[in-house]
């Protein structure tokens, strides 16, 4: 079970919002490649990376924050936000990143994201943020009429390294993961699925690590472990079956 923490980029900043709505912001580090330092200091085995302005805008805004990162750890980083072309992936697997997120794509262009997929094995993964059921897309400022099984299975047999699945009504509130609703979709598809949006708290990775819920391949922390709701090495011992003495 990996724990990912995460670097929401906002304007350059590392941000985390509430349900996905960017005047909804709190700011926690102006220096992400600082942060992104700490969090490889403190245990983490991988890095999560969102560009929200690029998954607003389709393509990349804060590639200089990005860089910066890459440049300045050795984790390896999972990339998200205004990916949707094929010399975007490309272009940021070039750059270091290990896997990019396709998350808008895998809803209107399932081609591509199965296209990315088979020409780099194991180095793409999907997104899929759902909101009422149904996966949002553009940043979560539109909602489709699919849900995030139905977008799932389409990728069943193109070589997806992971799905991420939010569940948007918890991102940022720390109310806790929808564990019934990311179990369901792991049991649904063989694509290892990662749980996001909402987790809060200690019990929270507790629970990741009961037998129930190890159909999940890991999940991704955010205003948690910003705020000090989840201490970070006890959190990585309870995960890896060992003790946070």
């Amino acid at each position: 079970m990996i724990l990912f923490p995460a670097i929401d980029l906002k304007d350059g900043a590392c941000v985390r919002l509430e349900e996905g709505d960017m005047a909804r912001a709190t700011t926690f580090n102006l220096d992400p490649a600082a942060q992104a330092k700490s969090f490889e200091a403190a245990g983490f085995e991988w890095l999560h990376l969102v560009d929200l302005n690029g998954a607003f805008e389709g393509e990349s805004v804060n590639g200089a924050a990005v860089e910066a990162i890459l440049s300045g750890i050795s984790l390896p980083v999972q990339l998200g936000g205004g990916i949707r072309t094929m010399a975007h992936v490309e272009s940021w697997l070039a750059k270091g990143v290990t896997r990019v997120i396709l998350g808008t794509a895998a809803v209107q262009d399932p081609a591509f994201v199965k296209e990315a997929a088979r020409a780099f094995p194991g180095r793409v993964a999907v997104g899929l943020d759902a909101k009422d059921g149904k996966v949002a897309v553009n940043g979560w400022a539109e909602v489709s009429e699919l849900t995030a099984a139905e977008v799932a299975r389409r990728f069943e047999a193109a070589g997806i390294a992971a799905i991420i699945y939010t569940d948007i009504a918890r991102d940022g509130l720390l109310k806790g993961l929808n564990f019934e609703a990311t179990r369901a979709l792991a049991e649904e598809v063989s694509i290892p699925v990662i749980a996001s949006g909402g987790l809060a708290s200690m019990d929270d990775i507790e629970a990741l690590a009961a037998p129930e819920n190890a159909c999940l391949a890991g999940a991704i922390s955010g205003r948690a472990l910003y705020d000090g709701r989840i201490d970070a090495k006890a959190a990585l011992a309870i995960l890896r079956g060992g003790s946070d003495a």
